[in-house]
């Protein structure tokens, strides 16, 4: 099972590179991944296999895989006719096809999706696959993205099932903690009862008629004939709206007794058989008249599947087998009708059983096995059906009356548009608009009628062969349970009986519906009783559109003090309530425990009053920096010198950017408006602080247990190899955050980059020899300037006004001393204080120093790379390791240990968590590096050009 799954992921990958070499060709060799995977399903029938993979068990995310009867029938549909599909692409489409490639990619990828969910036994794994085929037929969808109607019917077809989607999740979790595991296979052997567990079916239940496109969740099936025609004989006739359908029949022998689940699955599933048939008899488009047969028959079968019994089941997947042939049968012949004639209204279409013989055949053995006549498999798995209903003992015999009438009535509908189907395509009629295209029609090729011609002649054989259908499905049907029916088989002759009479009464009454179809097409219903979906759809939006607008224009009112203080508001307000509500447990609390901490306290007591008191701006940020430093001694007092060191870095190149920024700011604060708000404020702030201390103090005395921290010190040394524990749970025990952590910082440093230079992202900083003339000769004029040696060559660049002997010599001198300090930090780290964050921000204050001594051009003879590029290489190494680890044999992004012996340096231990650390070092060095080259050296060369009289550029 996990080799088709990556079978599949490489023939996605490699697709856009074969239809680059072979052009739409490339679909035959993409066909065999499929293929070959259904010899593996065909190798394997019968048998149970599951497979295990541990992943995240802490969150049961654990990849298991069950390949049982159910996920075979399912396998059959979705990797056959994903072959048949693939080859028929190759004459489907030309070569010079926009983007065909990535069609080819999302339509393997989509086979491979399907796969993983039909036979996922996990069932938060189940819904990672459920949501791949979601975003897939968003992208299949909408291929044609220059169509206004595409791209609706893509976004459309997203929302609803990505929404249904959420609502499974929801009851998924709910199971999953109810029973105790979220394994499919225990859920259901051992169902747990109760209101909860049936809110939670309910969700789940969303979800599966969403994805199956069932009443009042129908409308975007539809919608999605905007997408090529092999997406919709695949993904809406045998794959992606049979998701739904096998989450029902899944679930049904733990489920099917449970409250909600009949009286849910039955109405809205008889609801759209009916309306959904109706609907095709309204239609003139070929793939609508498909569209609306397909919601109609997804009805049919979610009614089958969800009764819950053995002999409805059986009922159910014949049916799943049938209508998948039938269905993609049918898309596939109104594709060659659309390539050949141009269009698919039936109201253009005439004479093409004349002009295409062999596809008419097609035609007419599909739309058979779609009305239920016999010898098709169809008229098989529709008189099983309705000898299932009928007889029913789950069902209140007046309910099973309802249900059976229902059926009655759908079916009828079902051969009435099947009938319109091919009399509309195929028929001799005279026409009032006919199209020259339909007159110039040709025959199509015999491989492009290659995979419809099968599915219909199997279709046919299937029919004959019932009994061997019937030993496909019956295993798991017999999961069910038969409650003392006798034994049913498939069969294509089970005697004179009510269902052959209930048969004859649609097979009549579809055909007289069609004769007095004239009459059907004047009732037109142009405001139905129960509304237009599809309208209702768009109003919803509307509604919510306006809906944001308002909220966020009450909410948002671009006021900074007035969000902020809502922020700070609730935080105080909602904890607080809920402390005063609840049970006091009483808290030990203790103020301090030496005089230096009273001492370090009160002065950062002064310094956050005096930030609050200043109206200078420099002297604001300076006070402000203090009670980080405060904080930072405060660290190395209760021995955590290693976030002591970290706070220290970080509070300090934290003023410098400050101060960077500061430049271009008046240098006070203009607050002649705000006195009114200075009470209000001083409160807040007060009530934020003594919030904060009490949550801190409850948080401290809530843990009635050892802290996990006392395990930490030797976790760090047996697991990664390290002393110090911060860094080690930085680069081992906590990898995964990290690296996500990094990720941001790699975002804020483009969000920097790109608020400062707006149009386009410069290179690396100039370097002196990029230094205009005038720039040189304008610093070295000064008659009171002169220097025998030039310490730092940006600045003989700077004008002499500005320029500092001292800090250039000062930082000529001790710049390598602390690149020397940065690079021990980053070795040491592992066992001592430091690490690669701190050595990064080491290195990042000596280019802060360089460049405060030398300007701009001295920042680029410091470092001559441009920053992103330093970024994107520490990405690289951080994201690397978690390979690396892999082929060490050590889970990926943790420690693995190399032990060598050298000659002179002798034993020597290298962790592999080293490298992942030196990605942080580079990624923290580029974001300094950056930030110095966008709020410096980019504002520096805009004040020159103003000061020069020129227009800065943005």
């Amino acid at each position: 099972m996990l080799a088709i799954l990556l079978a599949h992921t490489a023939a996605a990958l490699l697709a856009p590179l074969f239809v680059r070499w072979w052009g739409r060709n490339a679909f035959f060799p993409l066909a065999l991944v499929p293929l070959l995977s259904l010899i593996w399903v065909f190798g394997n029938w019968g048998t149970d296999q599951k497979l295990n993979i541990e992943w995240v068990p802490g969150l049961s995310m654990n990849i298991d895989m069950r390949f049982d009867s159910l996920a075979a029938i399912m396998s059959l549909l979705v990797l056959g006719i994903g072959a048949l599909i693939l080859l028929y692409c190759a004459r489907y489409f030309e070569d010079d096809e926009p983007r065909l490639g990535l069609f080819a990619a999302e339509m393997v990828a989509f086979s491979g999706a399907m796969f993983g969910l039909i036979t996922s036994d996990n069932m938060l794994v189940l819904y990672i696959f459920w949501e791949i085929t979601t975003v897939l037929s968003f992208l299949l969808v909408g291929h044609y993205a220059e169509r206004a109607s595409s791209r609706r019917a893509a976004t459309q077809a997203l929302l609803v099932t990505t929404a249904g989607g959420l609502a499974m999740l929801v009851g998924i979790i709910i199971l999953g903690q109810v029973s105790g595991t979220y394994n499919l296979s225990e859920l259901v052997a051992n169902a747990p009862g109760g209101w909860l567990p049936g809110v939670a079916i309910v969700l789940v239940l969303i979800g599966a008629l969403s994805k199956s496109a069932i009443v009042p969740l129908h409308f975007w099936l539809p919608g999605a004939m905007a997408a090529p025609t092999p997406v919709s004989g695949y993904l809406h006739a045998a794959a992606m709206v049979k998701a739904g359908i096998y989450l029902v029949a899944r679930l049904a022998p733990g489920f099917a007794d449970s409250g909600p689940w009949r009286a849910t699955v039955i109405s809205l599933g008889l609801l759209s058989m009916i309306l959904a048939g109706w609907r095709a008899l309204r239609a003139f488009d070929l793939k609508l008249i498909l569209a609306f047969g397909t919601v109609s028959q997804l009805g049919f079968l979610m009614v089958l599947v969800g009764i819950g019994s053995e002999k409805a089941m059986l009922a159910g997947l014949t049916m799943v087998i049938a209508h998948a042939m039938f269905k993609a049968t049918l898309f596939m012949v109104v594709g060659i009708i659309d390539h050949t004639t141009g269009t698919r209204d039936i109201r253009k279409l005439a004479h093409l059983g004349k002009k295409a013989p062999w596809l008419a055949a097609i035609a007419a053995l599909a739309a058979a096995s779609m009305a239920g006549l016999p010898p098709m498999l169809g008229f098989v798995g529709k008189e099983t059906a309705l000898s299932a209903v009928i007889s029913t003992p789950t069902l209140d015999p007046t309910v099973a009356a309802f249900v059976v009438a229902g059926l009655v009535i759908g079916s009828i509908l079902t051969v009435t548009y099947s009938i319109r189907f091919v009399w509309g395509a195929f028929a001799r009629k005279q026409l009032k608009r006919a199209s020259p295209s339909v007159k110039a029609m040709h025959a199509p090729s015999a491989l492009f009628l290659a995979a419809p011609a099968f599915l219909a002649v199997l279709g046919l054989v299937a029919g004959f062969g019932s009994s061997v259908v019937d030993h496909i499905v019956s295993p798991y049907a017999r999961t069910l349970p038969s409650y003392g029916q006798e034994p049913y088989h498939l069969a294509l002759w089970h005697g004179f009986n009510l269902p052959l009479a209930l048969t004859v009464v649609v097979v009549t009454g579809g055909v007289g519906l069609f004769i007095a179809h004239r009459v059907v097409n004047r009732l037109k219903f142009e405001h139905p009783p129960l509304g237009n979906a599809d309208r209702i759809y768009d109003n919803v939006l509307k509604y919510m559109d306006a809906l944001s607008i308002r909220l966020t224009g009450t909410t948002q009112r671009g006021s900074l003090p007035l969000t902020q203080g809502t922020i700070l508001l609730t935080l105080v307000l909602l904890p607080m309530i809920v402390l005063l509500v609840g049970q006091d447990s009483g808290l030990d609390y203790t103020l301090w425990n030496s005089p230096l901490q009273v001492i370090i306290g009160v002065i950062m007591i002064a310094g956050g009053l005096g930030a609050t008191v200043m109206r200078n701006r420099l002297a604001s940020v300076i006070l402000v920096g203090l009670t980080g430093y405060g904080c930072g001694v405060i660290f190395a007092i209760h021995g955590a010198p290693d976030l002591a060191l970290t706070q220290f870095l970080v509070e300090t190149l934290t003023l410098v950017v400050f101060v960077l920024v500061l430049r271009k700011l008046p240098a006070e604060v203009d607050d002649r408006g705000s006195a009114g708000s200075r009470g209000p404020r001083a409160v807040l702030a007060v009530a934020v602080g003594a919030t904060v201390s009490v949550l801190g103090a409850f948080a401290m005395n809530a843990r009635n247990t050892a802290p996990v921290s006392l395990l930490l010190p030797d976790a760090a040394y047996e697991l990664g190899d390290g002393k110090n524990v911060i860094n080690v749970i930085l680069v081992d025990i906590r990898a995964w955050d990290t690296l996500g952590e990094i990720c941001v910082l790699l975002v804020a440093a483009t969000g920097v980059a790109s608020l400062v230079f707006r149009n386009r992202r410069f290179g690396s900083a100039p370097r002196v020899s990029d230094a205009p003339a005038s720039n040189a000769s304008s610093s070295n004029s000064d008659a009171n300037f002169s220097a025998e040696t030039t310490w730092l060559l940006g600045g003989d660049l700077i004008d002499p006004r500005h320029r500092s002997l001292i800090l250039e010599v000062t930082t000529r001198l001790i710049f390598p001393t602390i690149m020397v300090l940065s690079i021990y930090f980053f070795f040491s780290g592992h066992n001592a204080p430091g690490g690669g964050f701190a050595g990064g921000l080491t290195a990042g204050l000596a280019l802060v120093l360089r460049y405060l001594a030398g300007g701009r051009y001295e920042l680029g003879e410091a470092v001559p790379i441009d920053a992103g590029k330093i970024l994107g290489l520490g990405l690289i190494f951080a994201a690397g390791t978690a390979v690396a680890s892999m082929f060490l044999g050590a889970p990926a992004l943790s420690s693995a240990t190399l032990e060598v012996t050298l000659p002179i340096l002798g034993d020597i231990k290298l962790v592999t968590a080293l490298f992942f650390d030196l990605g942080v070092y580079l990624i923290v060095v580029g974001l300094v590096l950056d930030v110095l080259r966008s709020l410096g050296a980019r504002l520096d060369a805009q004040v020159e050009m103003q000061s020069q009289g020129r227009v800065s550029a943005p």
